[in-house]
């Protein structure tokens, strides 16, 4: 199709979806096609049938759910044995072994660290509940690796622990408890870890 054939068909697209828009606020009335539905007939009224007689009743209890007082019926003391009718009771389902729980909170990762590189170093971090801007002071002393010698801030995000350097780069990410801390060296990937 030529550049004609495209102007020529874009030209008409747009007439029709005007002829299309018509409407009583400038005046003109609302055109209506041969092809538009002609208007609803009126439905004739519908009689109600009726049903058959309505009864109600107690719905049974939940198993394993109490049953309500019935009224007239005696109440069970305190510390009975009354336990006829009731289901027997189930087993216990077996527990699993409880994985190392993550610290609750930030304020629970708040204070002095000392920090164990791969090398064998250490180093002391603290971290602060001080706010800088989005994430929290932190410190370090006497780090002889040069990317925890620079930590500035950090911050706790699901269940984990970020360093971060000047400038916002992530020093290192560590995981565990409020009372150690294992993870890995951004740059690296050497192991470290914090311990109070």
């Amino acid at each position: 199709m030529s550049r004609h054939g495209y102007a020529l068909a874009a030209t008409l697209c747009a007439v029709l979806a005007l002829g299309a828009c018509s409407s009583a606020r400038i005046g003109g009335s609302p055109i209506r096609s041969a092809a538009a539905a002609p208007a609803p007939l009126e439905a004739e009224p519908v009689e109600a049938v009726p049903t058959g007689p309505i009864s109600s009743a107690p719905l049974p209890p939940v198993e394993g759910q109490p049953l309500p007082p019935v009224a007239g019926a005696p109440m069970p003391t305190p510390g009975g044995t009354d336990v006829a009718g009731l289901p027997p009771a189930a087993a216990p389902a077996p527990i699993a072994p409880a994985a190392p729980a993550a610290p609750a909170s930030r304020t629970a990762m708040v204070g002095n660290w000392t920090a164990r590189d791969a090398s064998g170093g250490s180093c002391r971090v603290q971290l602060s509940s001080a706010p800088a801007l989005d994430l929290y002071k932190a410190s370090a002393s006497g780090c002889s690796n040069q990317d925890l010698s620079r930590v500035n801030a950090w911050d706790y995000r699901n269940g984990e622990v970020y360093l971060y350097q000047t400038g916002g780069a992530v020093a290192a990410r560590l995981r565990g408890s409020s009372g150690s801390l294992s993870g890995v060296l951004a740059k690296s990937g050497a192991p470290l870890s914090l311990g109070r």
